[in-house]
């Protein structure tokens, strides 16, 4: 039991397995200090089988407000979970879970938030979604994300682009068959006609994986281009498109946007995203 004189110390963490890599005890880990809160933030590598017993405890854990939820846990959570927010069930995954005053637990998304908030912080001054037609390169969690965020902020027509064309025609049928057109691997250099937004969601370009081949002569000069990957930070689409003149926003902001609401109700402090932030995040 952890106590700050006679104070039980507020106590987040990020569960995952493996959970070593996570840039979020860091994140937390300013907005602790930037705020002056005696807190904690850690990693807790929790092994699948151990899911069920872990988040039973807790809620008996002197301290403990919640937790994020990373892989491959954020489907694996749900069962265990009094209330989902319906961003989430949506989306179909969680990473933030609070601790309730009566000892429930209850799960968010905040990945779709973080999202839109990273675009509107990035964009220039008069960019929204709902203007243009948007791309969406994948078809994965991250993709889902994305999608849910790009229907609330009023897109008017997603071109989704995934390897397997089954996979994105069932995405678009679950989602919103109206507006969501999947489009084949051959055809993705052709969807960026007219589009006012491009996201990579695949893991192509990321430190270690095949790079993305997609040519942009198509793409509107005006297109916003985000990469939801940020290791490497500048991916080379990013790379590509900032030289041909797009305006581009890397992906650690949504890292670091989508943490906000879960600090917000851990802590009771609302934080903001600042370049001293990003800095401290990126540091090795």
């Amino acid at each position: 039991m952890e106590h700050g004189g006679d104070e039980i110390i507020p106590r987040a963490a990020v569960i995952g397995w493996p959970v070593a890599h996570s840039r979020s005890p860091k994140l937390h880990g300013f907005w602790l200090q930037q705020h002056g809160i005696i807190g904690r933030y850690d990693r807790i590598p929790v092994p699948p089988e151990e899911l069920g017993d872990f988040l039973a405890a807790l809620p008996k854990e002197p301290g403990f407000r919640g937790v994020n939820v990373t892989v491959p846990h954020k489907l694996a959570v749900l069962p265990y979970l009094a209330g989902i927010d319906p961003v989430a069930r949506r989306i179909g995954a969680v990473n933030t879970i609070v601790v309730q005053p009566d000892g429930s637990l209850t799960g968010s998304n905040t990945d779709a938030f973080g999202f839109l908030e990273n675009l509107a912080a990035g964009a220039p001054a008069g960019w929204t979604a709902a203007a243009a037609p948007a791309v969406v390169l994948g078809a994965g969690g991250g993709a889902r994300a994305v999608l849910a965020a790009l229907l609330d902020a009023g897109a008017p027509e997603i071109r989704l682009v995934n390897r397997s064309a089954g996979k994105a025609a069932d995405l678009a049928a679950e989602f919103d068959p109206r507006r969501i057109r999947p489009v084949g691997w051959d055809d993705r250099a052709d969807a960026l006609g007219g589009a006012g937004l491009l996201v990579n969601t695949t893991s192509l370009g990321m430190a270690g994986q095949p790079p993305l081949d997609l040519a942009l002569d198509d793409l509107p000069a005006s297109a916003l281009v985000n990469d939801i990957v940020y290791a490497p930070l500048e991916t080379d689409l990013l790379a590509r498109a900032a030289a041909r003149g797009n305006p581009v926003v890397d992906g650690l902001g949504m890292l670091l946007h989508q943490g906000r609401p879960g600090f917000a109700a851990w802590f009771g402090v609302a934080p903001a995203v600042t370049p001293a932030l990003r800095a401290a995040v990126l540091a090795e």
